[in-house]
């Protein structure tokens, strides 16, 4: 039996060893119209809706892999004195603040866990706190059930996500402890922070890194992944041996809708992707770029786009889009909604959001069968039942949190 899951990430299709989901939790409701923005969100969520469209991906991927928790990994880290000393010191220091350190050093693992991810209320125990308006000490991480963004895993190593925003920077800090401390996820870290670059020029998060093929790499550049981002990567391969080819895909900083390439571009297999066709395959003056990387020479060339770069490459994929080919509107209102970010669990395996119909026509119009989240958890029925399929979830309100399956996941080992 495998105890050491260690990250060995190849490709975005292969069969899913092991992932990490967060269920969210008083953290999403602990957000009002008035700081929504501030979270990151266009709206507020209800949580009791959200957490049921959620039991959806975590009990349809329990059927299918090793799911790991981020509140249980973080508990049980947290019982070791050194990484629970390591957290907090990271903590405190981002936030120049010694005596929250102190306050939380001695609460039981669980409790800690709990604070570290759905906030510590402020105490109004002296005028200039009476006077903050802000209802929470320490933030609540709105965000973190896109556990995508935090941590990559790159062949085996994980990249620690350097935030574009800091109320998601505690995402990425408790990523890091898990993977330098749980024993049974512990693996080579690779961390922004730790390079000689200016950090506030270095930005990345999972949303737009894309493990194509173990040489290929794929990244989005946009409003959350800087161009310094790409250059720390491209430093980090050159120190390496090997060929490494990263595909860069330049992303609009507006609509929101285009925060990450996986907004627009996922993979369903190594034969096949899912695109938002305007932005990927259509004429526009977002740049797709081809950077090789040989033994610590750099070679960075344009190219026509994604599809036609990885062609280059020798892997040769069939577009599928977005909303379907009829009509452009329908495209557009089904991106908004993840309709192009699918998570897969298996070569030609994928879970997607049910409300986007005319995607999943057009999936299905290209031989995948569509079944839903509920037939594989009552064992109704199950993704060994078909070649390729598409497992659907409920995502009425989920979706509006900005994300969707592939956002949701951070996979470890295929």
């Amino acid at each position: 039996m495998n105890t050491h899951f260690q990250a060995d990430i190849n490709s975005e299709t292969d069969k899913l060893k092991a992932v990490i989901l967060h269920t969210p939790g008083s953290e999403v409701e602990n957000m009002t119209p008035g700081n929504a923005e501030r979270a990151l969100y266009s709206d507020i969520l209800n949580l009791v809706i959200a957490k049921k469209e959620y039991s959806q991906i975590n009990d349809v991927l329990h059927k299918l892999t090793k799911v790991f928790q981020v509140h249980d990994l973080l508990a049980e880290i947290l019982d070791n004195p050194v990484a629970r000393a390591f957290l907090l010191t990271n903590i405190c220091a981002d936030r120049n603040d010694c005596n929250l350190q102190s306050e939380l050093s001695d609460l039981d693992s669980k409790t800690l866990a709990t604070l570290l991810i759905e906030g510590i209320p402020m105490k109004k125990d002296n005028l200039s706190r009476f006077l903050n308006p802000d209802r929470f000490e320490l933030q609540p991480l709105h965000n973190f059930f896109f556990t995508r963004d935090a941590a990559i895993t790159i062949g085996n190593e994980v990249l620690i996500g350097n935030m574009a925003n800091t109320v998601r920077v505690r995402e990425s800090q408790i990523m890091e402890a898990i993977f330098r401390f749980h024993p049974e996820l512990k693996s080579p870290i690779i961390k922004p922070l730790d390079s000689h670059r200016k950090n506030g020029m270095i930005h990345i998060e999972g949303g737009d890194i894309q493990v194509a093929r173990h040489d290929i790499l794929l990244a989005g550049i946009g409003a959350r992944t800087s161009t310094g981002g790409i250059d720390f990567i491209i430093d980090h391969f050159k120190k390496k041996k090997t060929k490494q080819h990263i595909i860069v895909q330049e992303l609009p900083n507006k609509p929101e809708s285009f925060i990450h390439l996986d907004m627009v571009f996922t993979f369903l297999s190594q034969e096949e992707c899912l695109v938002y066709e305007p932005l990927i395959l259509q004429p526009n003056k977002y740049q797709t770029i081809h950077i090789e990387v040989d033994k610590g020479k750099v070679t960075i060339k344009p190219a026509k786009n994604i599809v036609q770069a990885l062609s280059k490459l020798d892997m040769n994929l069939n577009p599928i889009h977005c909303g379907g080919t009829a009509d452009q509107y329908t495209q557009e209102r089904e991106q908004w909604h993840s309709g192009a970010n699918f998570f897969s669990f298996a070569p030609g395996k994928s879970i997607g959001y049910n409300r986007n119909v005319y995607t999943l026509e057009e999936l299905n119009k290209q031989g995948f069968d569509i079944i839903k989240a509920s037939d594989v958890i009552s064992n109704q029925d199950h993704p060994d039942n078909y070649k390729k399929c598409i497992v659907t979830i409920d995502g009425s309100e989920l979706a509006r949190g900005g994300g969707g399956a592939r956002c949701m996941t951070m996979p470890v080992q295929r």
